[in-house]
């Protein structure tokens, strides 16, 4: 007779072994724990150098006499060379699992190139600059993703994005205060130059965040049991549409710089407040999307809806400011929960790829989208907010069906 073990002094026999797993569980989460924070580390660093960067390229290129067709050529290009690169990082990724090899080439070229921004004073050198910086990032993501991705699979996938988010918009936060005020001591030259200390730092984290990396998990996947590719790409059309027409903060730096709502010094400001409230709005979307699911990207098209008209057609600060909120909003709901969604829609093996033609799409949709802005600006900035308006739309009925046809699956496989 086995011994019951709701009677004093008595145990199961296998009692042992349930709590030897949950001890075995418990040190997983712990270790997965540890790296995520440890990459967080890595990435608050990294952001503060490039994120800190960025916040001053619109308004430098306008210092030098850039057209806003080219700001917005520049832009967009940006993000489709870092994006497109992708395509081919990420299935290489999935291939060889060579994941930081790629990831330290990518951090090298991610974090040096805006620093040397502070050794140029001409277009095509600054042009080569930004480009290599969005080049270096896109090596890095998909297999930064994809390890975040196996770390979601303990952890929970919204959380996990989630937490990485709030921790790399530390980094956003701070760089562009930093570059704030070297710019009103020193210029463009000093706000460029202060960036190679953190960039340092980011590089020395780099090679400690090795030995903290997560082996694959061989107990399964947690993808959505419903026709995933024709999701996928609804997914995607989705995602392309919200950011076509999602203006860049390069193009709202130049804006605010010709027209001089604010000043110089104000502009890595405001992009530091938006950069918080990407980071708030991150960790709560994230854990949101664990209950759920991609349900909660309803509320994308909604935080992007305002941003058009309040930073370009208003004319005193407050809204301005709204503007910046609803803009660093819509952030953080893109590169947390967007980033989760792909690891629902693909199974492990293959989410390298998934996350590199993601991006490559996504980047192509905002250079689509911001060309379209420079020149519908150039014209007038109204066209620009009517523009942006009638995509956000679009989208907005593009998810709605999206959703539509998983509930569905679900329920016929249920069924079934």
């Amino acid at each position: 007779m086995l011994p019951d073990p709701k009677i004093p002094g008595q145990s199961h026999p296998l009692h042992g072994m349930e709590n030897s797993g949950n001890d075995f569980l418990e040190t997983k989460k712990k270790n997965l724990l540890r790296f995520v924070i440890g990459l967080g580390f890595l990435s608050l660093f990294a952001d503060f150098t490039y994120e800190g960067g960025r916040s001053i390229v619109g308004a430098y290129l306008a210092t030098i006499g850039v057209g806003p067709i080219v700001v917005g050529v520049v832009a967009g290009f940006g993000e489709l060379i870092g994006c497109g690169i992708q395509i081919l990082s990420g299935p290489y990724a999935d291939r060889t699992k060579r994941y930081w090899p790629l990831m330290s080439i990518g951090y090298i070229l991610n974090l040096l190139s805006l620093p040397f921004l502070s050794m140029t004073s001409t277009l095509f050198p600054a042009m080569g600059l930004v480009f290599s910086e969005r080049f270096g990032r896109g090596l890095r993501n998909p297999p930064r993703d994809t390890l975040l991705s196996q770390a979601g699979l303990v952890l929970g996938f919204g959380r996990v994005f989630g937490m990485h988010e709030l921790m790399d918009q530390g980094g956003a936060l701070l760089g562009p205060l930093a570059v704030s005020a070297a710019v009103a001591y020193g210029g463009y030259r000093l706000g460029f130059g202060i960036l190679f200390i953190p960039a340092i730092i980011a590089l020395i984290l780099l090679r400690r965040g090795y030995k903290l990396s997560p082996a694959p998990d061989p107990d399964g996947d947690q993808y959505l049991p419903i026709n995933s590719k024709k999701t996928y790409w609804f997914y995607l059309a989705f995602s392309g549409l919200t950011i076509m027409g999602f203006s860049h903060f390069i193009m709202i730096a130049y804006h605010l710089e010709q027209t001089h709502r604010v000043s110089p010094t104000t502009i890595p400001f405001l992009y530091s407040v938006a950069m918080a409230l990407d980071a708030v709005v991150a960790f709560g979307a994230g854990r949101i999307f664990d209950r759920i699911g991609l349900k909660v990207l309803f509320a994308l098209p909604f935080l992007i809806l305002p941003c058009a008209p309040l930073l370009f057609l208003s004319r005193s600060i407050i809204p301005i400011i709204l503007g910046v909120g609803f803009w660093g909003a819509s952030m953080g709901m893109q590169e947390s929960v967007m980033r989760a969604g792909i690891s629902k829609l693909a199974p492990d093996g293959k989410r390298g790829s998934a996350y590199g033609v993601f991006n490559a799409f996504f980047g192509l949709s905002w250079l689509v989208g911001s060309t379209i802005m420079g020149i519908l600006y150039w014209k007038n900035p109204a066209d620009l907010v009517l523009f942006a308006s009638v995509i956000q739309i679009i989208a907005l009925a593009i998810l709605w069906k999206m959703i539509a046809n998983i509930s569905a699956e679900q329920k016929m496989g249920s069924a079934s």
